[in-house]
C-alpha cells in the first residue's frame, strides 16, 4: 500500500471527481488521472515489454506527459530516471550509461541533444512526447491490450523507484535509489508538517528532474487528495497567474524563484490571498528576501532536505516561521538527526557538527556504487556533510558544507555566515566565498560578489560592512567582482570554478 500509482488508483474510487491535476491547459480529475495512467502502463508493458526493473529515462520540460509517466513507471515496479534538460550530451552520455536506461520519452525539442548522446544506441525504444501525438494515445493493432487493467505493483516498497543523479559539484554525479516507500514516508512527513488537506492546491515550480519537483509538494498533495497545477518552464509572471487563477495555496521554490517572483511587475498588484505558505528549500534564502514576503503578510519558511533524502529532514511550523526566520525549523515526524564532531562524538548545544539522518526517507544506495553507499550510510545513519547547529529551543541552522569549511590560523570559518553577512548589502545580488592558501594563515576568505543591476557598491563598502558583523579572522581578504557565479546544470555554484578563476582579468 505504500506504491506511488496505488493512491491514485484508490483517490479514484473514493474522490472520482475531485480535480487532481492540471497541466497544458487542461484538468483532469482523478478517476480521469487514472485511467491516463493505465493507458501509458498499458502502452509500457504490452507494446515495449516494460518489466520490472527496468529503467526508463525521461527528458523533458514538466508536463502532464512527465507526472503521468512517473506513476505508470510506478504502477509497473519499473524505474524512473529523471535527466535534466540543462546538461551537456556528455554530462548525459554518462548518465544514460551508467542508468542503462532501456527506454527514453523526451520532448522533440531535444532531439538535437539526444543525437549527439553516443550512449543513446543501448536504448532499445524512444517515445516522444509531443501531445496530440502520444503513442498511448493512438487507436493501435493493440487496442485490447488498451483495456487490460495493470493492477499497481505489489512487490516490496524497497524496490527501486527512481534514480535521481546528484548534481556532481565535485567529479561524476551520483544516482541516488529512492525507492516506493521512500517517496511514501516523505510524502507523510510533508502531510504532517504542512497540515495538507484534500483543500490544498500546490504547484509545481521546480523541474521534475529534480526530487524537489516531484517530492516539494506534488506527491504528498496528491497522497492528501488535493490538487496539484503542473506549471511548464519557469516564468515568474506565468507562475503568479497560476497562483492567482487556481487559488494555490502552497508555493514550493528556491531563492531564485522566490526572487523572481519578487521581481516580477505582477507581484505587487498580487493579492495572493489564497497562498498560505511560500516555502524555500534547495539553498539558504537570503533573510532580506525572507522579510520581504513577511512583511507584506505572505506567510514565508524554510526546510531542509536532499536528493538522498527524498528529499525533506526539516521544516519550519507556521507559528515559528516569523520569529525564527532563517532557521530550517525542527526534525520531521519519522526522521532522526545527530549533529558530530570530527572525531564523530555528539556536539552539545550551539555547537557546529556534521548534520546525519536517520528515517524511512533515507535513499537505499547509490547505483552501482557500493563503496561510495557504505561511506555515505554508516549504522544506519546518512552522513550528509552539511554543518548545522541547534539553538536553545531545538531549531536548526546550516551554517555551510563541510568540504567549504575555511581554517584560517586554527580557527573555523563557515563560507555561509560570510556570504550571508555580504548579502545583506542592498546593491549586492549575490555572494560566493571560498578558502584560497595563505603562507601565513594557511587559509583565508575569498569573495565573490555580483553586483545589483545599476548598483555602485566598492570594496571598502563591503569590508566596512563585514567589520560590524564578523569577528577579524573571518572577513574575507580580497573581494573580486564578478557578471554572475559559475553553476553547474542544477543551478548550484561550483566553488571549486571559482578557486581556479583568474581574478585579474574578470574584476570590476
Amino acid at each position: 500500500m505504500h506504491g506511488i500509482a496505488y493512491w491514485i488508483e484508490k483517490r479514484a474510487r473514493i474522490t472520482p471527481t475531485r480535480i487532481a491535476v492540471i497541466a497544458n491547459e487542461q484538468s483532469l480529475t482523478y478517476q480521469q488521472m487514472n485511467e491516463q495512467i493505465q493507458r501509458v502502463a498499458n502502452y509500457l508493458r504490452h507494446e515495449l515489454q516494460v518489466k520490472k526493473g527496468d529503467r526508463i529515462g525521461i527528458l523533458s520540460q514538466n508536463s502532464l506527459e512527465y507526472v503521468l509517466l512517473l506513476f505508470a513507471i510506478a504502477k509497473l515496479g519499473a524505474i524512473a530516471v529523471p535527466f535534466n534538460i540543462r546538461l551537456t550530451p556528455a554530462e548525459l552520455d554518462y548518465q544514460f550509461e551508467d542508468s542503462g536506461i532501456r527506454v527514453l520519452c523526451a520532448q522533440p525539442e531535444f532531439a538535437a541533444t539526444i543525437e549527439l548522446i553516443k550512449a543513446k544506441a543501448s536504448v532499445a525504444h524512444m517515445i516522444w512526447l509531443e501531445p496530440g501525438e502520444l503513442p498511448w494515445s493512438q487507436d493501435g493493432p493493440s487496442e485490447s491490450s488498451q483495456h487490460s487493467r495493470i493492477d499497481a505493483d505489489d512487490g516490496s516498497g524497497d524496490d527501486p523507484y527512481i534514480i535521481c543523479y546528484t548534481s556532481g559539484t565535485t567529479g561524476k554525479p551520483k544516482g541516488a535509489v529512492l525507492t516506493q516507500e521512500n517517496m511514501f514516508w516523505n510524502s507523510v512527513h510533508n502531510v504532517a508538517a504542512l497540515d495538507l488537506t484534500s483543500e490544498d492546491c500546490s504547484i509545481v515550480l521546480l523541474p521534475l528532474f529534480h526530487i524537489g519537483g516531484i517530492g516539494l509538494f506534488a506527491f504528498p498533495t496528491w497522497l492528501a487528495g488535493g490538487r496539484v497545477v503542473v506549471a511548464g518552464k519557469f516564468d515568474p509572471d506565468k507562475a503568479i497567474q497560476l497562483i492567482e487563477t487556481h487559488r494555490v495555496t502552497i508555493v514550493m521554490g528556491v531563492p531564485a524563484i522566490h526572487e523572481a517572483i519578487r521581481q516580477s511587475p505582477l507581484f505587487a498588484t498580487t493579492s495572493f490571498d489564497s497562498v498560505r505558505w511560500f516555502y524555500n528549500g534547495g539553498a539558504p534564502c537570503p533573510m532580506e528576501l525572507i522579510q520581504h514576503f513577511q512583511e507584506r503578510g505572505l506567510p514565508f519558511g524554510q526546510g531542509y532536505g536532499l536528493t538522498e533524502t527524498s528529499p525533506t529532514v526539516f521544516m519550519i511550523a507556521k507559528e515559528d516561521a516569523r520569529r525564527k526566520a532563517g532557521s530550517i525549523g525542527k526534525p520531521v515526524m519519522f526522521c532522526e538527526v545527530r549533529l558530530i564532531s570530527d572525531d564523530g562524538k555528539d556536539v552539545g548545544q550551539g555547537e557546529i557538527g556534521e548534520l546525519l539522518v536517520k528515517g524511512p526517507n533515507v535513499m537505499k544506495e547509490y547505483w552501482n556504487r557500493p563503496e561510495e553507499t557504505a561511506n555515505t550510510i554508516r549504522d544506519g545513519w546518512l552522513y550528509t556533510g552539511d554543518l548545522a547547529r541547534f539553538d536553545e529551543e531545538g531549531f536548526a541552522y546550516i551554517v555551510g558544507r563541510r568540504k567549504d569549511m575555511i581554517i584560517s590560523g586554527g580557527e573555523n570559518i563557515y563560507p555561509l555566515e560570510l556570504e550571508q553577512v555580504i548579502g545583506e548589502l542592498d546593491g549586492v545580488q549575490e555572494a560566493a566565498v571560498v578558502g584560497v592558501p595563505d603562507e601565513k594563515w594557511g587559509e583565508v576568505a575569498k569573495a565573490f560578489i555580483v553586483p545589483k543591476s545599476g548598483a555602485v557598491i566598492t570594496e571598502a563598502h563591503i569590508k566596512e560592512h563585514c567589520e560590524q558583523r564578523l569577528a577579524k579572522y573571518k572577513i574575507p581578504k580580497s573581494f573580486v567582482f564578478l557578471t554572475e557565479l559559475p553553476r553547474n546544470a542544477t543551478g548550484k555554484i561550483v566553488k571549486q570554478a571559482l578557486t581556479r578563476l583568474k581574478t585579474d582579468s574578470i574584476t570590476q
